[in-house]
Protein backbone atom coordinates (compact mmCIF):
# COMPACT_ATOMS: atom_id res chain seq x y z
CA UNK A 1 0.00 0.00 0.00
CA UNK A 2 2.92 2.44 0.81
CA UNK A 3 4.94 1.28 -2.44
CA UNK A 4 1.50 2.22 -4.45
CA UNK A 5 0.88 5.71 -2.48
CA UNK A 6 4.38 6.36 -3.20
CA UNK A 7 4.55 6.29 -6.84
CA UNK A 8 1.21 7.57 -7.16
CA UNK A 9 2.66 10.52 -5.23
CA UNK A 10 6.02 10.45 -7.90
CA UNK A 11 3.85 10.40 -10.61
CA UNK A 12 1.53 13.71 -9.84
CA UNK A 13 5.10 15.23 -9.17
CA UNK A 14 6.49 14.42 -12.42
CA UNK A 15 2.50 15.49 -14.17
CA UNK A 16 3.15 19.11 -12.10
CA UNK A 17 7.22 19.01 -13.04
CA UNK A 18 6.39 18.84 -17.29
CA UNK A 19 3.20 21.20 -16.58
CA UNK A 20 5.61 23.96 -15.16
CA UNK A 21 7.90 23.41 -17.66
CA UNK A 22 5.23 23.66 -20.47
CA UNK A 23 4.54 26.85 -19.16
CA UNK A 24 7.75 28.30 -18.62
CA UNK A 25 8.62 27.12 -22.79
CA UNK A 26 5.57 27.17 -24.52
CA UNK A 27 5.78 25.16 -27.66
CA UNK A 28 6.24 26.43 -31.30
CA UNK A 29 3.72 27.62 -33.48
CA UNK A 30 2.54 25.59 -36.01
CA UNK A 31 2.60 28.12 -38.57
CA UNK A 32 4.76 28.03 -41.72
CA UNK A 33 7.99 30.47 -41.15
CA UNK A 34 6.66 32.41 -44.02
CA UNK A 35 4.19 34.30 -41.88
CA UNK A 36 6.73 35.57 -40.12
CA UNK A 37 8.13 36.94 -43.31
CA UNK A 38 8.09 40.81 -43.96
CA UNK A 39 7.50 41.97 -47.34
CA UNK A 40 8.09 45.72 -48.26
CA UNK A 41 7.05 46.79 -51.61
CA UNK A 42 7.29 50.03 -52.84
CA UNK A 43 4.91 51.47 -55.82
CA UNK A 44 4.99 54.34 -57.87
CA UNK A 45 1.44 55.59 -59.13
CA UNK A 46 -0.03 58.38 -60.70
CA UNK A 47 -0.44 61.13 -57.81
CA UNK A 48 -4.01 61.18 -58.66
CA UNK A 49 -4.38 57.41 -58.41
CA UNK A 50 -3.13 57.50 -54.35
CA UNK A 51 -6.65 56.72 -53.08
CA UNK A 52 -7.24 54.15 -55.43
CA UNK A 53 -4.05 52.50 -54.66
CA UNK A 54 -4.30 52.37 -51.17
CA UNK A 55 -7.68 50.78 -51.60
CA UNK A 56 -5.96 48.37 -53.80
CA UNK A 57 -3.37 47.36 -51.32
CA UNK A 58 -5.87 46.81 -48.26
CA UNK A 59 -7.89 44.07 -50.37
CA UNK A 60 -4.27 42.39 -51.66
CA UNK A 61 -2.92 42.49 -47.86
CA UNK A 62 -6.80 40.96 -46.38
CA UNK A 63 -6.60 38.22 -49.58
CA UNK A 64 -3.04 36.85 -48.39
CA UNK A 65 -3.13 37.21 -44.94
CA UNK A 66 -1.61 34.49 -42.71
CA UNK A 67 1.04 34.00 -45.68
CA UNK A 68 3.27 37.51 -45.16
CA UNK A 69 3.29 40.29 -43.31
CA UNK A 70 3.03 43.29 -45.99
CA UNK A 71 4.39 47.09 -45.74
CA UNK A 72 3.23 48.63 -48.95
CA UNK A 73 4.60 52.57 -49.59
CA UNK A 74 3.70 54.16 -52.63
CA UNK A 75 5.06 57.14 -53.66
CA UNK A 76 4.09 59.54 -56.30
CA UNK A 77 5.50 59.06 -60.11
CA UNK A 78 4.86 60.36 -63.57
CA UNK A 79 4.05 57.63 -65.71
CA UNK A 80 5.27 59.70 -68.49
CA UNK A 81 8.84 59.80 -66.60
CA UNK A 82 8.65 56.70 -65.08
CA UNK A 83 11.61 55.43 -67.38
CA UNK A 84 14.05 58.42 -66.49
CA UNK A 85 13.52 58.41 -62.58
CA UNK A 86 14.13 54.88 -62.65
CA UNK A 87 16.81 53.98 -64.58
CA UNK A 88 18.61 56.51 -62.43
CA UNK A 89 18.81 53.69 -60.28
CA UNK A 90 17.08 50.42 -60.71
CA UNK A 91 18.85 48.83 -58.09
CA UNK A 92 17.18 51.45 -55.78
CA UNK A 93 14.07 51.37 -57.65
CA UNK A 94 10.36 50.53 -56.74
CA UNK A 95 9.06 47.04 -56.70
CA UNK A 96 6.16 47.58 -58.94
CA UNK A 97 5.57 51.32 -60.93
CA UNK A 98 3.30 52.12 -63.72
CA UNK A 99 4.54 53.60 -66.66
CA UNK A 100 3.56 54.16 -70.55
CA UNK A 101 3.68 52.05 -73.09
CA UNK A 102 6.46 53.70 -74.77
CA UNK A 103 8.97 53.04 -72.47
CA UNK A 104 8.98 49.60 -72.35
CA UNK A 105 11.46 48.40 -74.79
CA UNK A 106 14.15 50.74 -72.88
CA UNK A 107 13.08 49.42 -69.52
CA UNK A 108 13.44 45.96 -71.20
CA UNK A 109 16.53 46.54 -72.76
CA UNK A 110 18.04 47.70 -69.45
CA UNK A 111 17.58 44.75 -67.47
CA UNK A 112 14.85 46.50 -65.97
CA UNK A 113 12.21 44.21 -66.49
CA UNK A 114 11.82 40.74 -67.33
CA UNK A 115 9.55 38.64 -69.46
CA UNK A 116 6.30 37.85 -67.45
CA UNK A 117 6.12 33.99 -66.21
CA UNK A 118 2.10 33.80 -66.63
CA UNK A 119 2.45 35.02 -70.26
CA UNK A 120 -0.35 32.66 -71.41
CA UNK A 121 -2.93 34.24 -68.77
CA UNK A 122 -1.87 37.58 -69.37
CA UNK A 123 -2.57 37.48 -72.98
CA UNK A 124 -6.22 36.23 -72.94
CA UNK A 125 -7.32 38.06 -70.05
CA UNK A 126 -6.32 41.53 -71.92
CA UNK A 127 -7.51 43.07 -75.34
CA UNK A 128 -4.63 42.45 -78.08
CA UNK A 129 -3.55 46.16 -78.66
CA UNK A 130 -2.18 46.66 -75.23
CA UNK A 131 -1.02 42.94 -75.15
CA UNK A 132 1.13 44.16 -78.07
CA UNK A 133 2.09 47.81 -76.48
CA UNK A 134 3.02 45.26 -73.40
CA UNK A 135 5.39 43.34 -75.58
CA UNK A 136 8.64 43.77 -77.36
CA UNK A 137 9.84 41.10 -80.05
CA UNK A 138 6.21 39.06 -79.07
CA UNK A 139 7.64 39.00 -75.39
CA UNK A 140 5.15 39.99 -72.68
CA UNK A 141 7.29 42.19 -70.46
CA UNK A 142 4.38 43.87 -68.64
CA UNK A 143 0.93 43.79 -67.12
CA UNK A 144 -1.53 45.65 -68.66
CA UNK A 145 -3.81 48.29 -67.07
CA UNK A 146 -5.53 50.84 -69.07
CA UNK A 147 -6.30 50.75 -72.76
CA UNK A 148 -7.08 54.37 -72.97
CA UNK A 149 -3.57 56.63 -72.94
CA UNK A 150 -5.25 58.65 -75.94
CA UNK A 151 -6.75 61.74 -76.43
CA UNK A 152 -10.45 63.01 -77.43
CA UNK A 153 -12.45 65.69 -77.75
CA UNK A 154 -14.47 67.67 -74.67
CA UNK A 155 -16.90 70.18 -75.18
CA UNK A 156 -19.39 71.84 -73.60
CA UNK A 157 -22.98 71.21 -74.94
CA UNK A 158 -24.67 74.58 -73.91
CA UNK A 159 -22.22 75.98 -76.52
CA UNK A 160 -21.77 74.09 -79.25
CA UNK A 161 -23.61 71.78 -81.44
CA UNK A 162 -22.80 68.60 -82.81
CA UNK A 163 -22.00 70.06 -86.44
CA UNK A 164 -19.87 72.99 -84.34
CA UNK A 165 -17.47 70.45 -83.32
CA UNK A 166 -16.68 68.92 -86.54
CA UNK A 167 -14.23 71.91 -87.10
CA UNK A 168 -11.63 73.09 -84.44
CA UNK A 169 -11.79 76.31 -86.53
CA UNK A 170 -15.17 76.92 -85.82
CA UNK A 171 -14.93 76.04 -82.69
CA UNK A 172 -12.28 78.77 -81.29
CA UNK A 173 -15.08 81.36 -83.00
CA UNK A 174 -17.93 79.96 -81.13
CA UNK A 175 -15.50 80.50 -77.73
CA UNK A 176 -14.16 83.80 -79.01
CA UNK A 177 -17.99 85.49 -79.14
CA UNK A 178 -19.25 83.83 -75.88
CA UNK A 179 -15.58 85.50 -74.37
CA UNK A 180 -14.73 81.74 -73.57
CA UNK A 181 -11.94 79.54 -74.43
CA UNK A 182 -11.03 76.05 -76.62
CA UNK A 183 -7.89 74.49 -74.90
CA UNK A 184 -4.96 72.82 -75.85
CA UNK A 185 -1.66 71.73 -74.76
CA UNK A 186 0.90 73.26 -77.62
CA UNK A 187 3.81 72.13 -74.38
CA UNK A 188 3.23 68.70 -75.08
CA UNK A 189 4.70 67.08 -78.50
CA UNK A 190 2.79 64.35 -77.77
CA UNK A 191 -0.95 66.74 -78.36
CA UNK A 192 0.79 68.87 -81.36
CA UNK A 193 1.27 65.29 -83.39
CA UNK A 194 -2.50 65.95 -84.08
CA UNK A 195 -1.69 68.58 -86.22
CA UNK A 196 0.68 66.02 -88.74
CA UNK A 197 -0.59 62.77 -88.41
CA UNK A 198 -3.11 62.32 -91.25
CA UNK A 199 -1.25 65.26 -93.45
CA UNK A 200 0.65 62.39 -95.33
CA UNK A 201 4.24 64.53 -93.29
CA UNK A 202 5.56 61.62 -90.87
CA UNK A 203 7.55 60.92 -87.44
CA UNK A 204 8.52 57.61 -86.68
CA UNK A 205 11.87 55.06 -84.67
CA UNK A 206 14.40 53.95 -87.01
CA UNK A 207 15.40 50.19 -87.22
CA UNK A 208 17.58 51.12 -84.39
CA UNK A 209 14.49 51.65 -81.94
CA UNK A 210 16.26 54.81 -80.41
CA UNK A 211 16.68 57.20 -82.86
CA UNK A 212 13.62 58.96 -85.09
CA UNK A 213 12.57 59.57 -88.58
CA UNK A 214 10.85 62.60 -89.28
CA UNK A 215 9.59 64.44 -92.40
CA UNK A 216 7.46 67.23 -90.61
CA UNK A 217 9.36 70.29 -92.63
CA UNK A 218 8.65 68.75 -96.08
CA UNK A 219 7.81 70.74 -98.53
CA UNK A 220 6.62 68.46 -101.54
CA UNK A 221 2.95 67.30 -101.23
CA UNK A 222 -0.37 68.23 -100.97
CA UNK A 223 0.22 69.38 -97.61
CA UNK A 224 3.91 70.97 -96.34
CA UNK A 225 4.92 71.60 -93.31
CA UNK A 226 4.58 75.27 -93.32
CA UNK A 227 1.12 74.46 -94.22
CA UNK A 228 0.38 72.99 -90.73
CA UNK A 229 2.56 75.88 -89.22
CA UNK A 230 0.38 78.15 -90.37
CA UNK A 231 -2.74 76.28 -89.58
CA UNK A 232 -1.40 76.84 -86.14
CA UNK A 233 -1.03 80.23 -86.44
CA UNK A 234 -4.27 80.94 -87.54
CA UNK A 235 -6.05 78.89 -84.65
CA UNK A 236 -3.66 80.68 -82.11
CA UNK A 237 -4.31 84.26 -83.01
CA UNK A 238 -8.10 83.85 -82.04
CA UNK A 239 -9.41 84.94 -78.92
CA UNK A 240 -10.83 81.98 -78.37
CA UNK A 241 -8.00 79.67 -78.30
CA UNK A 242 -6.00 78.95 -75.44
CA UNK A 243 -2.60 77.05 -75.21
CA UNK A 244 -2.40 75.26 -72.01
CA UNK A 245 -1.16 71.94 -69.68
CA UNK A 246 -3.64 69.77 -69.41
CA UNK A 247 -3.67 70.43 -65.64
CA UNK A 248 -4.74 74.41 -66.66
CA UNK A 249 -7.36 72.68 -68.59
CA UNK A 250 -9.07 71.17 -66.09
CA UNK A 251 -8.93 74.46 -63.98
CA UNK A 252 -10.49 76.21 -66.55
CA UNK A 253 -13.02 73.77 -67.17
CA UNK A 254 -13.91 74.18 -63.36
CA UNK A 255 -13.77 77.82 -63.20
CA UNK A 256 -16.26 78.42 -66.14
CA UNK A 257 -13.69 80.00 -68.47
CA UNK A 258 -12.94 76.98 -70.87
CA UNK A 259 -15.59 75.53 -72.47
CA UNK A 260 -14.35 72.76 -74.55
CA UNK A 261 -10.57 70.85 -75.05
CA UNK A 262 -8.34 68.07 -76.08
CA UNK A 263 -7.55 65.68 -73.54
CA UNK A 264 -7.99 61.87 -72.46
CA UNK A 265 -9.94 59.94 -69.99
CA UNK A 266 -8.23 60.83 -66.98
CA UNK A 267 -10.35 63.79 -66.73
CA UNK A 268 -13.46 62.24 -67.71
CA UNK A 269 -14.68 62.30 -63.86
CA UNK A 270 -13.88 65.85 -62.84
CA UNK A 271 -15.63 67.44 -66.28
CA UNK A 272 -18.86 65.45 -65.82
CA UNK A 273 -18.67 66.94 -62.33
CA UNK A 274 -18.48 70.35 -63.83
CA UNK A 275 -20.48 70.27 -66.66
CA UNK A 276 -23.04 67.49 -65.61
CA UNK A 277 -25.06 66.89 -68.51
CA UNK A 278 -23.91 69.11 -70.70
CA UNK A 279 -20.58 67.08 -70.69
CA UNK A 280 -20.00 65.83 -74.24
CA UNK A 281 -17.12 63.80 -75.95
CA UNK A 282 -16.34 63.60 -79.71
CA UNK A 283 -13.43 62.48 -81.66
CA UNK A 284 -10.67 65.30 -82.24
CA UNK A 285 -12.28 67.76 -84.87
CA UNK A 286 -10.76 68.56 -88.22
CA UNK A 287 -8.77 71.78 -88.62
CA UNK A 288 -8.46 74.32 -92.01
CA UNK A 289 -5.38 73.61 -93.59
CA UNK A 290 -4.24 74.78 -97.10
CA UNK A 291 -7.98 75.18 -98.09
CA UNK A 292 -8.74 71.88 -97.10
CA UNK A 293 -10.58 70.07 -93.93
CA UNK A 294 -7.47 67.50 -92.19
CA UNK A 295 -8.94 65.17 -89.51
CA UNK A 296 -6.87 65.58 -86.68
CA UNK A 297 -4.82 62.76 -85.48
CA UNK A 298 -4.15 61.20 -82.08
CA UNK A 299 -1.00 58.63 -80.35
CA UNK A 300 -2.77 56.03 -78.44
CA UNK A 301 -1.42 54.10 -75.99
CA UNK A 302 -1.45 52.35 -72.47
CA UNK A 303 -0.32 52.66 -69.39
CA UNK A 304 1.15 49.20 -67.74
CA UNK A 305 2.41 48.21 -64.92
CA UNK A 306 5.89 46.69 -64.31
CA UNK A 307 8.04 44.60 -61.85
CA UNK A 308 11.42 45.67 -61.20
CA UNK A 309 13.92 42.79 -61.98
CA UNK A 310 15.86 44.08 -59.06
CA UNK A 311 12.88 43.54 -56.49
CA UNK A 312 14.28 41.95 -53.39
CA UNK A 313 10.41 40.14 -53.14
CA UNK A 314 10.09 39.02 -57.30
CA UNK A 315 7.16 36.80 -56.70
CA UNK A 316 5.33 39.03 -54.15
CA UNK A 317 5.80 42.09 -56.82
CA UNK A 318 4.18 39.83 -59.36
CA UNK A 319 1.59 38.73 -57.08
CA UNK A 320 0.74 42.52 -56.58
CA UNK A 321 1.36 43.89 -60.08
CA UNK A 322 -1.02 41.13 -61.60
CA UNK A 323 -3.59 42.31 -58.23
CA UNK A 324 -3.48 46.15 -59.67
CA UNK A 325 -3.94 45.10 -63.24
CA UNK A 326 -7.20 42.25 -62.13
CA UNK A 327 -10.51 42.39 -63.95
CA UNK A 328 -11.71 43.29 -60.16
CA UNK A 329 -9.60 46.12 -59.82
CA UNK A 330 -9.75 47.48 -63.44
CA UNK A 331 -13.13 47.84 -63.05
CA UNK A 332 -12.79 49.26 -59.77
CA UNK A 333 -10.14 51.84 -61.46
CA UNK A 334 -12.98 52.69 -64.38
CA UNK A 335 -15.50 53.67 -61.45
CA UNK A 336 -13.59 55.77 -59.16
CA UNK A 337 -11.25 56.76 -61.86
CA UNK A 338 -13.27 56.78 -65.16
CA UNK A 339 -10.30 54.58 -66.92
CA UNK A 340 -10.65 52.72 -69.99
CA UNK A 341 -9.74 48.69 -68.57
CA UNK A 342 -7.12 46.55 -70.65
CA UNK A 343 -9.02 43.86 -69.17
CA UNK A 344 -11.36 42.41 -71.89
CA UNK A 345 -14.20 41.67 -69.40
CA UNK A 346 -13.60 44.71 -67.78
CA UNK A 347 -14.44 46.35 -71.25
CA UNK A 348 -17.14 44.53 -72.79
CA UNK A 349 -19.23 45.59 -69.28
CA UNK A 350 -22.49 47.56 -69.98
CA UNK A 351 -20.94 50.78 -67.29
CA UNK A 352 -17.80 51.03 -69.55
CA UNK A 353 -19.78 50.69 -73.03
CA UNK A 354 -22.05 53.51 -71.83
CA UNK A 355 -19.12 55.96 -71.33
CA UNK A 356 -19.23 58.88 -73.61
CA UNK A 357 -15.28 59.70 -72.77
CA UNK A 358 -14.45 55.71 -73.69
CA UNK A 359 -16.71 56.35 -76.94
CA UNK A 360 -14.94 59.16 -78.20
CA UNK A 361 -11.70 57.39 -77.65
CA UNK A 362 -12.86 54.71 -79.98
CA UNK A 363 -14.24 57.04 -82.47
CA UNK A 364 -10.78 58.69 -82.37
CA UNK A 365 -8.76 54.95 -82.53
CA UNK A 366 -9.98 55.13 -86.38
CA UNK A 367 -7.47 57.96 -86.50
CA UNK A 368 -4.74 57.09 -84.36
CA UNK A 369 -1.43 55.26 -83.91
CA UNK A 370 0.35 53.44 -81.23
CA UNK A 371 3.81 56.13 -80.34
CA UNK A 372 6.37 54.92 -80.93
CA UNK A 373 9.02 57.50 -80.87
CA UNK A 374 12.83 57.92 -79.69
CA UNK A 375 13.40 60.63 -76.74
CA UNK A 376 14.92 63.15 -79.14
CA UNK A 377 11.19 63.63 -80.37
CA UNK A 378 9.41 65.53 -77.15
CA UNK A 379 11.93 68.71 -76.59
CA UNK A 380 12.23 70.20 -80.36
CA UNK A 381 8.65 69.78 -80.91
CA UNK A 382 7.13 71.50 -77.65
CA UNK A 383 9.37 74.27 -78.63
CA UNK A 384 7.97 74.63 -82.40
CA UNK A 385 5.38 74.22 -81.03
CA UNK A 386 5.45 76.63 -78.19
CA UNK A 387 6.51 79.88 -80.85
CA UNK A 388 3.22 78.64 -82.85
CA UNK A 389 1.08 79.26 -79.66
CA UNK A 390 2.81 82.78 -79.10
CA UNK A 391 2.01 83.72 -82.69
CA UNK A 392 5.89 83.31 -83.42
CA UNK A 393 6.88 86.45 -81.92
CA UNK A 394 10.74 86.22 -82.98
CA UNK A 395 9.27 86.27 -87.01
CA UNK A 396 11.64 83.76 -88.01
CA UNK A 397 11.23 81.43 -90.93
CA UNK A 398 8.50 78.89 -90.39
CA UNK A 399 10.91 76.67 -92.85
CA UNK A 400 13.33 77.60 -90.71
CA UNK A 401 11.62 76.88 -87.66
CA UNK A 402 10.78 73.46 -88.83
CA UNK A 403 14.07 72.80 -90.39
CA UNK A 404 15.46 73.28 -86.98
CA UNK A 405 12.93 71.08 -85.43
CA UNK A 406 13.43 68.14 -87.08
CA UNK A 407 17.61 68.92 -86.96
CA UNK A 408 16.69 67.82 -82.88
CA UNK A 409 13.67 65.20 -83.65
CA UNK A 410 16.39 63.13 -85.94
CA UNK A 411 19.37 64.14 -83.82
CA UNK A 412 21.56 60.61 -83.18
CA UNK A 413 23.29 62.07 -80.06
Amino acid sequence: MKKTCLSLLLSIGMLLFLSACQEETPPEPAESSAQEETVALTVWGAEEDEALLQEIFDAFQSRYAGEARFRITYRPQSESSCKDALLGDLEGGPDVFTFADDQVAALAAAGGLDPIENAGAIRSANLSAAVEAASVGGTLYAYPLTADNGYFLYYNKAYFSEEDVESLNRMVEVAAAAGRLVAMDWSSAWYVYAFFGNTGLEIGLNEDGLTNYCTWNSTDGPITGVDVAQAMLDISASPGFSNRTDTAFLEGVRDGLVIAGVSGVWNAVAIQEAWGGNMGAAKLPAYTCRGQQVQMASFSGCKLVGVNAYSKHLQWAARLAEWITSEENQRLRFALRGQGPSNINAAASPEVQASPAIAALLAQSEFSQIQRVGGKFWDPVAEFAGSCARGNPSGASLQAQLDHMVEGVTARS
